[in-house]
């Protein structure tokens, strides 16, 4: 058999289960309004934090919303979500997703893990095949959003969803103060366009600490870069997020920031970046009601 006609023989083959890889994909996606990416250029930056908390703020202002974890070395939403420890089980429909506060839907290797010891050794296919399961295989259902939080970098998840997702809306990065972020994150945004993912907004973490002693506020990890990076691509600025002691402990409580103190700076500002990320995909993509 020649090289030509075994090649040919082979895409027989797996042709037929792209094509229903492909129309499962659709199916599941085809019930989600909006799906919104959270990427970061480097880790560190509070990325997790922001996804999981701008998906419950999104709940609470009565969007029916999911939060797909394909950071899957380090899945950390459902400990900051407080569901650790769900049993998933499967339909006719598919898997069902963990329900975390506000019934939100999630979705995390975390869940599958045997312990807390065990580390995810995979490389690229294995991680590219599971980002396609966690959308065939899991039933969503109908959604407003589905809030997908990315691990740090360019690597194969974001490829994988850039190539695999139909009508992705588009890109939240997450960046910190500092000159460093500024330049990777820029990276990041140049990434998504070349997987045709649209970058929407960028949101800054950890922007300054405003002190209750002395009143005054401090620059802790240097001058802004949200609002350079939006000015510069020509995209959304969400806001900025302040550092608050708080925010530590409720992720290790498993208490949602934006649920345990509400009125606190940091959440109002998050609520407020859920606001004009609605405004923001439904001006680029208008789709009437809710799920």
């Amino acid at each position: 058999m020649g090289a030509s006609e075994s090649k040919a023989r082979h895409a027989s083959v797996i042709n037929p289960k792209i094509i229903e890889r492909k129309k499962k994909i659709e199916e599941r996606m085809k019930r989600i309004k909006h799906k919104i990416v959270v990427m970061s250029g480097k880790g560190g930056v509070g990325k997790s934090f922001i996804a999981s908390n701008l998906a419950v703020a999104l709940q609470k202002l009565g969007y029916k919303t999911g939060l797909m974890d394909v950071d899957f070395h380090g899945p950390s939403a459902p400990k900051m979500l407080g569901i650790r420890g769900q049993r998933l089980f499967g339909t006719e429909s598919g898997i069902q997703p963990a329900i975390g506060p506000l019934n939100l839907l999630v979705m995390s290797l975390d869940f599958l893990l045997p312990d807390d010891d065990s580390p995810v050794i995979w490389r690229g296919p294995l991680k590219s095949t599971a980002v396609t399961q966690f959308v065939t295989d899991v039933n969503w259902g109908d959604l407003d959003f589905l809030v997908i939080d990315m691990p740090p970098g360019t690597g194969d998840e974001a490829i994988t969803v850039g190539q695999e997702l139909p009508q992705v809306d588009g890109a939240v990065f997450v960046t910190i103060p500092s000159e460093v972020s500024l330049l990777v994150v820029g990276r990041s945004v140049m990434f998504a366009k070349k997987l045709n993912i649209k970058p929407l907004a960028v949101i800054e973490n950890m922007s300054y600490f405003f002190c209750p002693d002395s009143g005054k506020t401090y620059r802790v990890l240097g001058k802004a870069s949200g609002k350079l990076i939006a000015e510069k691509y020509g995209i959304e600025f969400l806001g900025e997020i302040p550092l608050d002691p708080r925010i530590a402990e409720a992720n290790d409580a498993g208490e949602p920031f934006v649920l345990k103190y509400p009125e606190s700076p940091a959440s109002q500002n998050i609520f407020s970046a859920a606001e004009k990320l609605v405004k923001l995909v439904e001006s680029n993509n208008p789709r009437k009601g809710k799920a």
